[in-house]
């Protein structure tokens, strides 16, 4: 009776200790387990975090400029004038067969070649000539630069010549005498007497204080 019970003892501790290591390692493999699911976790939000970075370069296919194309160079007056002239080509009687006075005695010449021999017999009122068909100035430009309270003095401003009579240029306008100047007005009249330009009904004139009553017909242009 006693063998027996020393021989189940036993049996008993050799399913122990078989059943242990089997349970140990089962349990080892869970835990491996659960590790692993827990490492896949923590992966998954690395994995995503490339998707974020790439937004940046979608943002740079329409880049801003960075600054403004540089302005276009203005035209100096008369330019279209200038264009091309030579300053060692033959003038007639003072004046560039461009229209361009070269210097002051030029201008002096051109304002000579330009005198009328008989005004009465030469010149030709707005009327006369089927009403003024050239640039109307605004109304309100007109009240601030033109009219018999604005004066100014021909000498003083960029000046040429076309067709034999004087062209110059007032508040960015340029004005184009169509008659010769008369006869009785001083040889130097454009230099020393403030003249202005008004509008008298059928057109514009250029008028001197110092000649009351007559008036020269111009015409007005860019």
């Amino acid at each position: 009776m006693p063998m027996k019970l020393t021989i189940s003892a036993g049996a008993l501790f050799l399913l122990l200790g078989t059943v242990a290591p089997a349970y140990a390692q089962g349990g080892q493999q869970q835990g491996d387990h659960n590790r692993q699911q827990q490492g896949q976790q923590h992966q998954q939000p690395a994995q995503a975090q490339p998707q974020h970075q790439q937004a940046p370069p979608a943002q740079q296919q329409h880049p801003q400029p960075t600054s403004r194309p540089a302005p276009r160079p203005q035209q100096h007056y008369g330019g279209a004038y200038h264009g091309g002239v030579q300053p060692t080509e033959a003038t007639r009687a003072g004046v560039h067969p461009s229209g361009v006075p070269q210097h002051e005695g030029q201008v002096h010449s051109g304002f000579q070649q330009s005198r009328a021999g008989s005004w009465n017999n030469e010149h030709r009122t707005w009327t006369q000539r089927g009403g003024y068909n050239g640039y109307r100035i605004p109304d309100n430009r007109f009240r601030d630069y033109f009219g018999h309270d604005h004066f100014f003095r021909i000498s003083r401003l960029p000046m040429l010549f076309v067709g034999g009579y004087p062209r110059f240029q007032y508040d960015g306008y340029w004005v184009t005498f169509l008659d010769p100047w008369p006869e009785s007005w001083a040889p130097n009249w454009y230099e020393t007497d403030d003249v202005y330009l008004d509008y008298t009904g059928d057109g514009y004139y250029l008028f001197d204080p110092a000649y009351p009553g007559i008036g020269i017909a111009v015409t007005i242009s860019f």
